[in-house]
């Protein structure tokens, strides 16, 4: 798969156990005191030349919508904690807990608290915690399906080249060469890494993941961008892979 190679398992693998060593992993971690991102400061390039529109979450996070074609979409990935209802989205840092899990669950990348990179690249969401009834998504949004995607990739021209569309126009959060990336749309895809179904972080920069709310037999459909390449790639991924997500408007 496109999202993996042999080089950043090996990294991965390393700063996990690092991690674990450390004791930074914990069997369970609760949502009482999520770190407070409403104050903290995105390093997010977007398009100067764009109009964006605003959303807020339950959670009270704000952030930049764009519409591209007859599709609005968030410009920024989410990062929720709450369901829509309220209700507390599990966190599962530890290996094990992230890897055993068949409900709803989100992580920060290597288990961070940083509130500056969570609202740069947002969290990352099981596939579980997008098919809840509950709702990760604000009112009158939703997590895209599959079709979503390929509405929007399409209209951009097509796989092989809309990346170039989508992804922020530098090398600050995308490693070199981010090819040709020009941002045109306004939409700022971010390299928020990803995490596999069996816990391993998979490091920023190089590959962008987001899921989507459609399954494909026991698997569900992701789209992957890559710093090394212009395309959007669709690729059916595991449910309990950690993803970022971007809502669109219903």
């Amino acid at each position: 798969m496109k999202k993996q190679t042999i080089n950043w398992i090996i990294l991965s693998i390393g700063i996990e156990l690092l991690l674990i060593l450390s004791g930074s992993c914990k069997k369970k971690d609760n949502n009482t005191n999520p770190p407070d991102t409403n104050n903290c400061v995105s390093s997010a390039i977007f398009n100067s030349n764009k109009t964006y529109g605003a959303l807020i979450d339950i959670d009270g996070n704000k952030y930049k919508t764009i519409t591209i074609g007859s599709q609005t979409w968030m410009a920024e990935n989410l990062r929720t904690t709450k369901y829509r209802n309220g209700d507390p989205i599990e966190k599962a840092n530890a290996v094990s807990a992230w890897r055993s899990i068949i409900s709803g669950a989100y992580c920060n990348f290597l288990n961070t608290d940083n509130c500056d990179t969570i609202v740069t690249y947002g969290r990352l969401y099981n596939w579980y915690a997008m098919a809840d009834s509950r709702n990760v998504a604000p009112p009158g949004w939703h997590v895209p399906t599959h079709e979503d995607w390929i509405t929007l990739i399409t209209y951009l021209g097509g796989e092989d080249s809309a990346g170039v569309k989508l992804k922020e126009s530098s090398t600050i959060h995308w490693s070199i060469p981010n090819t040709s990336s020009n941002n045109e749309t306004g939409f700022t895809a971010l390299p928020g890494g990803f995490r596999g179904d069996q816990g391993w972080y998979y490091p920023m920069g190089y590959n962008g993941a987001w899921g989507t709310s459609t399954e494909i037999g026991s698997y569900v459909w992701h789209v992957y961008m890559n710093s090394g390449h212009s395309y959007v790639h669709p690729e059916p991924g595991v449910k309990n892979e950690g993803v970022s997500i971007r809502c669109m408007k219903d």
